[in-house]
């Protein structure tokens, strides 16, 4: 169980130039996303807190009312995206990878075949992207597509293979991340990063001067000092790369080889934050920029914030997140730690109104908690039925909480009366 818990955590138009292709992903940010806007992994800003306010500072007994629930979407770990009034996830049914689409009210409206189910512990593994009208999603085996959101007709596909990439003993987990006009995956090996065209799948750049396993975590933007950056977990460890040429710009070996680098880093006022499960914990970057490059220095350590596939958020300098069985918060700038409880166990989570929202990964166990680093105070703890570990992260937005467990998915709502 310990070994397969590292799973989760564990995605040019013909005739433009690479330059202006390049020079387009530098600018890097699209249009702010409407509100109830949840596109993609981790959310509008890549950083797993939702824009929603109003919401319930404390549940009734039972949890908060359920709106809607989706069956028989096959076995998964893959969380929502919420986008254009439709609910996208996927999950292993009958063998196949699928991608399922469902409208407000719960209503399935198509799915996607994509590829044959990875075996190793099946389950799907991918959160679908969504960005103007398509929809990206990358299969466990390798496979990235590239789809029509609205009807689920394909636009294009590739392979990590095309890139030297190779899947580790889980599969490819990550998410595809869209930056300007790239669709950014991680192959792994000497092409560490691959920067493709989102609307053609043509390749824009691969990454150079890094070498990594891609492992089963994300890629996370960031801008520091006017330089657009990218930075990934990989099976080498951590590496930081220029958005616009793939070039590495700054790695370090911690947790290189551990048994799986799961969860995706995090960004916040000129700190990078990654930590892993397996004994490793957590370590903390303070960034420079030194002869026009970004830099890196190690800020501290921590072996308590040992993170399997939870992840953690970063709000008003504070880091909040799965710790072993726990949660632990602590200090961005100096590690301090402020508290540590067990919660609902060992899980995922989620930052939305000044709330914590946490998945125990145990018995489909949902919790809300306070996020200060003052204390940890439960606020409400439910069930939702299903069976197997629960690896799919919480979703709140547009004032609902979505919970996949197992072949499940499940719509409640969550704003204030």
């Amino acid at each position: 169980m310990r070994k397969v818990s590292g799973l989760v955590g564990v995605l040019a138009m013909g005739l433009w130039c690479v330059s202006a292709a390049m020079g387009a992903m530098a600018g890097a940010k699209a249009a702010a996303p409407a509100a109830d806007e949840w596109p993609c992994w981790q959310g509008p800003e890549h950083d797993n807190k939702s824009p929603d306010k109003g919401l319930l500072k404390e549940w009734p007994a039972g949890g908060p009312k359920l709106i809607w629930q989706a069956t028989g979407i096959g076995r998964g770990f893959s969380t929502v995206s919420v986008s254009g009034d439709k609910v996208y996830t996927s999950g292993d049914l009958n063998g196949r990878l699928t991608v399922f689409a469902f409208d407000m009210t719960g209503k399935q409206l198509f799915k996607i075949d994509i590829d044959n189910e990875f075996t190793n512990q099946a389950g799907s593994r991918s959160t679908p992207t969504i960005d103007s009208g398509k929809l990206y999603i990358i299969s466990g085996h390798g496979i990235v597509g590239c789809f029509d959101a609205a009807t689920g007709a394909k636009v294009w596909s590739r392979t990590m293979r095309e890139f030297g990439g190779g899947a580790g003993g889980w599969g490819y987990a990550e998410s595809v991340l869209i930056q300007g006009n790239g669709a950014l995956v991680k192959p792994g090996g000497q092409n560490c990063i691959v920067a493709l065209n989102k609307a053609t799948g043509a390749t824009i750049w691969t990454s150079k001067g890094f070498s990594g396993g891609p492992e089963y975590g994300s890629i996370t933007p960031f801008t520091f000092g006017g330089e657009a950056c990218l930075v990934a977990g990989t099976a080498g460890g951590i590496a930081c790369f220029d958005a616009n040429t793939g070039t590495a710009l700054w790695s370090n070996g911690f947790s290189s080889g551990d048994t799986a680098n799961c969860p995706t880093p995090a960004y916040s006022d000129g700190h990078v934050f990654w930590a892993t499960g397996y004994g490793k914990g957590g370590i903390c970057f303070r960034l420079a920029q030194a002869g026009g490059k970004v830099t890196a220095t190690q800020a501290w350590t921590s072996g308590e914030f040992d993170c399997y596939h939870g992840g953690y958020v970063i709000d008003n300098g504070y880091i909040y997140g799965n710790a072993g069985g726990g949660w632990i918060c602590v200090d961005l700038k100096t590690g301090q730690r402020k508290w540590r409880d067990n919660g609902v166990g060992k899980g995922s989570l989620c930052w939305a109104d000044g709330m914590l929202y946490l998945f125990s990964e145990n018995n489909g166990l949902a919790g809300l908690a306070t996020a200060t680093p003052d204390k940890f105070e439960m606020k409400g703890k439910f069930n939702v039925k299903g069976s197997g570990p629960s690896w799919a992260h919480p979703v709140v937005v547009g004032g609902r909480l979505y919970l996949r467990y197992d072949t499940n998915l499940y719509c409640f709502d969550v704003k204030a009366q």
